[in-house]
């Protein structure tokens, strides 16, 4: 991997090192490659008490990111961006989870962060170009008037592909971004690490919240949306027959299917640990019928099923006594089945932290209700609960990373999805509207979140463009 260039020299770029081996190795193969590099860490955390650690995991990031530079033979700077970061990535995470959606904190963090509020700093101190870790891909094209076009790709580790953290990037932080392990696997980094003796070589890979480390995350939201009691309610099958909204879905998908393909309301189960792309035999829609559905319709279609099951009391006697005591009438719709501290606190999919037993399959949460402080959950990976069909972006909230590739009203385009990191790959049919745009996937997908990163690419693996679900 290594080229010594000479007219790489005189090009100064700036390596986010943060201790970790990924970033270590993308400043190791710049300076061997002949760049002017120096090493910049970020501090954006200084809250200990909320890691399970309780320790403060970036003194000892740091110290390791000072060992490795002066390894490599680079300089080193430190920089503390916590107050950014708090009022960019944290206090937005607080205000979204209050409303009942679901954030990406890593995503937030390397378009208001790391290839913000870092690279103007990295560029104050003569950076050119800004360097991380992650494992994607950058090349540039000539687009109109001669004028470089940036695309960004998967990495070649498929085990390891991040590009989907950095789907809200522009043209313009692109410009100046640098991803020198993109081509490279992950047991190829730590070898070079090894080989190179860097002293992050063997460490281990950072988990939980970008820059604040591995979180109770109840208990790091509990900092400022308080605990309130409420109802879990499992919410049974016959609930869907005659719910007026999940018998519009069927209907609707069913009006757009073509003859030789069945309707499909249930999530297949795949483990999201294999990053392996899950391809549908061919779309199943007719795409005609998919662009004469109404504005209304489609808006209808990405709505997810509302609960709304209410319980009746009875008194009755109990024991010897005969003392009058209340309980809850049987419902054929679901059932109160436990406790929980707050609906802020949960999120669609979440099957851990719900202490629910007498199960025979996994009990996960399929819907929240934060005005009336409820959980709904469902038993089983095939609940109907967990799986939709199609999700809008409003129009505010669709970002393109190439705008040259744009999509106009009406327009609709086949492109490869992902709904969250590591999900594999999934086929499916995107119909840009006046009132936002929709995806519409070939196969039901599981456990859809408000809040989070909806991320489509093209067949070639360039990722094009994101959008908030």
């Amino acid at each position: 991997m290594s080229h010594n260039l000479p007219e790489n020299s005189k090009i100064k770029v700036c390596v986010g090192l943060s201790g970790g081996v990924d970033s270590s190795v993308a400043a190791l193969l710049l300076k061997q490659q002949g760049y002017d590099v120096f090493a910049l860490f970020m501090q954006n955390w200084h809250d200990a008490s909320t890691t399970l650690h309780g320790d403060c995991e970036w003194e000892e990031d740091r110290f390791v990111a000072e060992m490795v530079a002066r390894k490599i033979g680079i300089p080193f700077y430190f920089v503390d961006l916590s107050e950014e970061y708090r009022k960019r990535v944290v206090d937005y995470m607080f205000d979204e989870y209050e409303k009942g959606r679901t954030p990406n904190p890593d995503v937030l963090c390397n378009r208001e962060i790391k290839f913000d509020a870092f690279m103007k700093c990295a560029m104050k101190l003569g950076a050119e170009f800004v360097a991380t870790g992650h494992y994607c891909r950058k090349e540039t094209v000539t687009g109109k008037d001669d004028a470089p076009v940036y695309r960004i790709l998967a990495g070649s580790d498929p085990n390891k592909d991040q590009s989907y953290f950095l789907c809200q990037l522009t043209q313009e932080q692109l410009s100046k971004a640098m991803f020198p392990i993109g081509d490279i696997v992950k047991p190829e980094v730590r070898r070079l690490a090894h080989e190179a003796d860097l002293p992050s070589a063997d460490k281990k890979d950072s988990q939980g919240i970008c820059f604040v480390g591995k979180v109770d995350l109840p208990t790091f939201l509990q900092q400022k949306l308080k605990p309130c009691e409420g109802d879990i309610i499992e919410v049974y099958d016959a609930y869907y027959s005659d719910n007026e909204q999940y018998v519009f879905l069927a209907d609707t998908l069913a009006s757009i299917t073509l003859d030789d393909h069945e309707v499909n309301m249930i999530t297949e189960y795949v483990s999201e640990d294999k990053a392996v792309p899950v391809t549908a035999a061919g779309c199943p829609f007719d795409m005609d019928k998919v662009a004469s559905l109404s504005d209304d319709t489609l808006l209808r279609l990405s709505e997810p099923v509302r609960y709304d099951i209410r319980f009746q009391t009875e008194t009755y006697r109990s024991g010897r006594k005969h003392i009058k005591k209340t309980r809850y009438k049987d419902n054929p719709y679901g059932k109160i089945v436990g406790k929980h501290d707050g609906a802020q606190f949960y999120t669609i999919g979440q099957r851990k932290g719900l202490n629910i037993g007498g199960h025979k399959d996994s009990v996960f949460v399929i819907g929240t209700d934060i005005e009336r402080n409820m959980i709904y959950v469902g038993e089983g990976h095939t609940h109907k609960g967990l799986s939709r069909s199609c999700l809008r972006i409003e129009p505010s909230e669709i970002h393109w990373i190439r705008p040259d590739l744009m999509m106009v009203s009406g327009e609709i385009r086949r492109y490869r999805v992902r709904i969250r990191y590591r999900q594999p790959l999934q086929d499916a049919t995107l119909i840009m509207r006046d009132n936002g745009l929709y995806i519409l996937f070939d196969s039901p997908q599981r456990g859809i979140t408000s809040g989070q990163f909806a991320v489509w690419y093209a067949q070639d693996g360039e990722m094009l463009g994101s959008g908030v679900i």
